[in-house]
């Protein structure tokens, strides 16, 4: 078996077995503006290599959202459910989701999010996906506002100081 600094160095092979995923340490990611959106995990791209896309392995616990009500006006985003059950909310329509099914979200297509019931016997776990573009403007309609992100670099502002010219 592989050591998980040996993973991400022999990029040759271009893949991770299930063990070597199982290893990575699961990250908890607090969304920036909902405290109660925390993903752990494991971003089994950046392991091999990849930089214009990221592919991570989601788990959001009982009682929890996977982010905050969004969309991007330049990133894409994927997710297949792997196992467990959230309920989706994709514009203003909510049902639930569970193993097998899979969402795609291209530039600017309606906002959306899921949470995981509190009651829920199992976590979520998913595969998320998306480019990466060098500038994204992300809008948070629930919250009246949009972030930028250039270069990695973020700043949001409400959409009411926003002027059309």
């Amino acid at each position: 078996m592989r050591s998980e600094k040996e993973i991400g160095k022999d990029k040759a092979t271009c893949r991770l077995t299930a063990a070597e995923i199982a290893r990575l340490p699961e990250r908890a990611n607090v969304h920036q503006f909902n405290a109660n959106a925390i993903r752990n995990t494991r971003s089994i791209g950046d392991q091999l290599g990849l930089s214009d896309v990221g592919v991570h392995l989601v788990r959001v616990e009982p009682g929890r959202e996977t982010t905050e009500h969004h969309f991007h006006g330049q990133d894409e985003e994927f997710l297949y459910i792997l196992s467990g059950r959230a309920e989706a909310t994709i514009g203003e329509e909510t049902f639930e989701v569970g193993p097998g099914d899979f969402m795609a979200f291209p530039k600017n297509s309606p906002a959306h999010s899921m949470r995981v019931p509190a009651g829920a016997s199992e976590d979520l776990v998913y595969l998320m996906g998306g480019t990466r573009t060098p500038i994204d403007i992300c809008t948070y309609p629930r919250l009246g506002r949009r972030m930028y992100r250039v270069d990695g670099v973020k700043e949001y502002a409400a959409l009411d100081d926003f002027k059309k010219v």
